[in-house]
């Protein structure tokens, strides 16, 4: 189960990288227009949301356990803002097999 996370958060950091590299490519390198076409449909603002509630949640969830169990986040929140939440979770979830 361990090697599944780890394939995760390799897939976490290409899958959404790969998406904006071909934002950047199409849009000559400007993230303009990046924040409108996330709510572009109702589909994708749907998606956006879910998205954004989850990692809000995941993210409330480490501050509690940095402060209950003094738990070190400092990764898995850089790592959500460097690349998303899709990596985060797993690289949590990696890190903490054992004790789940």
């Amino acid at each position: 189960m361990k090697k599944l996370f780890l394939l995760l958060c390799i897939l976490g950091i290409v899958l959404p990288y790969y998406h904006l590299i071909n934002f950047l490519i199409i849009n000559e390198g400007s993230m303009e227009g990046f924040f409108s076409d996330i709510f572009s449909t109702h589909p994708m603002g749907m998606i956006s949301m879910d998205l954004t509630v989850a990692a809000t949640t995941f993210l409330i969830f480490l501050i509690y356990k940095a402060v209950k169990d003094k738990l070190n986040i400092t990764k898995y929140v850089i790592s959500m803002f460097l690349v998303g939440f899709s990596l985060a979770l797993p690289l949590y979830l990696y890190d903490n097999y054992e004790k789940i």
